[in-house]
């Protein structure tokens, strides 16, 4: 006897349906699955026959042969085992055929028949809603993730005896309430504010500018000087993410088993600190079965890397391609993958080893071991960080305070205004942010006046600028006439513009 029932697979951060099909027939018993399978999915024959058998169900010695279509996709994971398990089942009659063959199974078998969590469930649940299936069975950990998306039956099962009870009573299927996801949905409580830092208003209004546009932004400063305080609170003052947004960081994060089981979807902005010491795979993602890194867990958020000239190397300057793309390529013998890559890279560091360059009253450090430690930073890289502020040392004025503080709340709604600007400017352009502008948006965006021009074309020669620096100062330039409710940039914005992209001169000169 002939049953197919349906599972799911991933594909970089999509989801794809895979049919399971089971055929039971006489001959020499045996248990085989076919369709071009990784080990732990092999391996769910031992998982299948023995948790079938635990739950209390005695098959006859049959030849079953079971095939995961399409065979020319690599099967990775454990997610398949619950489908497999029910199409043997139907094959035998066990099952009453007519509901698997319309419903997805996603879930990994114990022994004992009960049904696990898996990962990736959220975009293995819209490729079978997209494909036309009406119902979805998920462990109970999984379930928040499966009412995320609407036009689909969700039913939570713990067990595959419970499951076979439900699924020969099809006229009494235990539809999860779309309703159970509204507790994930609360305004997002974070736990620092802009209000605890005293001080450093140029910082603050370079991150305001930064958070605003989405623009890449490097801290340099003392040790103590607040740059990772003020770094880690930069998700406090971000806009919120559109439905779009939204949708691609709960795919990563559902597919990294990362997304909490009590929320439906990821609402807030991400924020991912890796330490100095993350390898290179780590940050783009990969592996075997490749999976995404730090940058595509930081898309449509902040990476933010601490200590910029002890990460390795190699690790920095991967970052260059996806800074320009937005987006990760891996590439493996079973194919290439595409993860997301919109990502604001904050960075912080300290001017030399010692931390005090240039002052010369408290650095210790030769020329020599300033010019080896900010070396470390190539000159590409630096190209691609849009604003460049420095950290100054933070005074007993500041820390005892007297003026109050603004808020975090106080700056989002600043930032939040900016973003409607761009969010007009660019509706239906397929960005969001000044920040992510090509070439194209700038040439329509960013026109100078005549004196505008004359100004730019003497910080373009005086500094050396490649095409790229002039491009990120007009696009910073477009965010701050915003901020400022300007249509046009005027020579101001520039100048401010410019003032955070003197690298050269301020340091990696200075060290010469």
């Amino acid at each position: 006897m002939f049953s197919k029932t349906y599972s799911g697979g991933i594909l970089g951060i999509e989801g794809y349906l895979v049919r399971a099909e089971a055929d039971v027939s006489d001959g020499l018993p045996q248990f085989r699955m076919v369709g071009y399978l990784s080990s732990e999915v092999k391996e769910a024959e031992e998982r299948v026959r023995t948790a079938i058998r635990n739950s209390g169900f005695r098959l006859p010695p049959k030849r079953v042969t079971v095939n995961l279509s399409p065979a020319d996709i690599r099967k990775e994971g454990t997610c398949c085992d619950l489908a497999v398990a029910v199409a043997v089942l139907a094959s035998h009659g066990v099952v009453d055929p007519q509901l698997p063959g319309k419903s997805g199974f996603l879930g990994e078998l114990s022994l004992d028949g009960r049904i696990r969590a898996v990962h990736g469930v959220l975009p293995m649940v819209i490729a079978m809603r997209d494909a036309g299936l009406r119902y979805c069975f998920l462990p109970e950990e999984n379930v928040c993730e499966g009412l995320a998306v609407e036009g689909i039956g969700i039913v939570k099962v713990s067990d595959l005896a419970a499951l076979v009870t439900v699924l020969n009573h099809p006229g009494e299927l235990p539809l999860e309430p779309p309703e159970k996801i509204l507790s994930a949905e609360e305004e997002p409580v974070y736990p620092v504010d802009f209000a605890d830092v005293s001080g450093q208003r140029l910082v603050l209004r370079a991150t305001e500018i930064a958070a605003a546009g989405m623009h890449n932004l490097l801290y340099i400063g003392p040790p103590g000087s607040g740059k990772s305080m003020i770094a880690r609170r930069i998700p406090t003052i971000l806009p919120e993410m559109s439905g779009e947004e939204q949708l691609e960081v709960s795919k990563v994060y559902s597919i990294c088993g990362m997304l909490p089981p009590d929320r439906a979807w990821m609402r807030t902005r991400p924020f991912r600190a890796p330490h100095h010491t993350v390898s290179a795979q780590a940050m783009t993602g990969g592996g075997r079965r490749p999976k995404p890194g730090e940058i595509s867990l930081a898309s449509r958020g902040v990476l933010f890397l601490d200590e910029l000239p002890e990460f390795q190397k190699h690790t920095l300057e991967i970052l260059r391609q996806p800074l320009e793309d937005h987006r990760v390529i891996v590439a493996r013998v079973h194919g290439t993958f595409s993860f997301p890559a919109h990502f604001m890279l904050a960075a912080a560091m300290n001017p030399c080893p010692c931390g005090y360059f240039p002052d010369r009253n408290r650095c210790s450090c030769t020329i020599s071991q300033v010019r080896n430690y900010l070396g470390k930073i190539s000159r590409p890289l630096l190209d691609r960080i849009d604003i460049c502020v420095e950290a100054a040392p933070v005074t007993y004025q500041d820390l005892r305070g007297g003026a109050e503080n603004e808020t975090s709340a106080e700056i989002r709604a600043r930032v939040e205004r900016c973003r409607r600007v761009q969010q007009r400017r660019f509706a239906e352009s397929g960005i969001y942010f000044n920040g992510e502008m090509g070439s194209r948006e700038i040439a329509v965006y960013c026109r100078l006046g005549e004196a505008e021009h004359t100004f730019l074309d003497q910080v373009y020669r005086k500094l050396g600028l490649s095409a790229r620096g002039c491009h990120k100062i007009l696009k910073v330039a477009r965010t701050i006439a915003d901020m400022a409710g300007s249509e046009e940039i005027r020579k101001e914005h520039l100048s401010e513009a410019v003032g955070y992209r003197d690298l050269e001169e301020r340091y990696w000169g200075g060290a010469r």
